[in-house]
């Protein structure tokens, strides 16, 4: 078995109010599947579910440390599904708003990368 890359989708997402790397992350990932579709998963790679799909995700965050893989991945509905996460993003001063439960002025940007891989013989 072979595996190749079939596409790569790049997204960015942000937590505002929070300062919650993994909702960052998360909604980074998100925005990076949001608006596709896979047929060629079955038209041109023949594959007979999307289970079969290999999903390498890499999210660069501020505090990648803090965030939680599980949640991160939950967002891919499909795949078998791995997450490298590292330091990277942004943080912007914000504005802390008590009724948000803010911790400070932060805001959190992250970046994502989806790869999907097919195996091929």
């Amino acid at each position: 078995m072979n595996r190749k890359r079939f596409v790569i989708e790049m997204g960015m997402g942000i937590d505002q109010h929070g300062q919650d790397p993994t909702v960052a992350a998360a909604r980074a990932v998100r925005n990076a599947i949001a608006n596709n579709a896979l047929p060629g998963v079955w038209e041109v790679a023949g594959l007979s579910h999307p289970d079969e799909m290999i999903v390498e995700v890499q999210v660069a965050v501020p505090y990648p440390e803090e965030v939680r893989a599980e949640e991160v991945l939950a967002v891919l509905p499909f795949g078998q599904k791995t997450l490298k996460v590292e330091s990277g993003g942004m943080v912007v001063e914000g504005r802390a708003i008590p009724e948000l439960a803010d911790k400070n002025d932060e805001m959190l940007i992250a970046v994502a990368a989806v790869t999907v891989f097919i195996e091929t013989h």
